[in-house]
């Protein structure tokens, strides 16, 4: 029985689990974004993200760390010199989740894991807050004022009379002629 056990395995033992995390992490280092089921986007997030965090203080001993989760010079290069001057200041959530369907194969849910401070459209879609439009009851006051009636002015209930259009009789001299 698995009571109390949390750890999603994703049907896999811990050494292919571990390979698989570590591959995913070092792609979403790289690539700042990738494809992939819900379920390991949900594992990956607590496992990059401590990762992303060491990027912070750059030293030896920090990227010896990431090394060994990651194990991509490449990819560890990338975190400490790029995104972590990008990061510097946030204080955590380094990841967005983004659910994007069903694959059309097994119908598996399907999402995208990216890095928040890379999605251009939504850093540039954040500033721009709408004005919120309220709308307002209209107080007794205004009321009391208003339920003067001008004599001029048509009954609530008695329809408005609209002006009935005048119609004018064509002049005698321009018929128009058929020959």
């Amino acid at each position: 029985m698995r009571h109390g056990d949390k750890v999603n395995n994703l049907g896999r033992k811990k050494e292919h689990r571990q390979a698989m995390l570590s591959n995913m992490a070092a792609s979403l280092i790289i690539h700042k974004r990738i494809t992939t089921t819900l379920a390991k986007a949900k594992v990956l997030r607590p496992y990059v993200e401590p990762l992303i965090n060491r990027a912070k203080n750059d030293s030896t001993h920090n990227r010896r760390i990431v090394f060994t989760y990651l194990q991509d010079k490449k990819a560890v290069s990338e975190l400490f010199r790029e995104i972590s001057q990008k990061i510097a200041n946030r204080p955590g959530g380094y990841t967005r989740i983004l659910k994007i369907g069903q694959r059309a194969g097994d119908n598996a849910d399907m999402a995208i894991i990216e890095l928040v401070d890379y999605n251009i459209n939504m850093l540039e879609a954040a500033p721009e807050a709408k004005e919120k439009a309220t709308r307002r009851r209209r107080g007794t006051a205004k009321k009391k004022t208003t339920a003067v009636k001008h004599a001029d002015e048509p009954k609530a209930g008695a329809p408005a009379e609209t002006p009935k259009a005048e119609t004018v009789a064509p002049e005698a001299g321009t018929e128009n002629k058929q020959e």
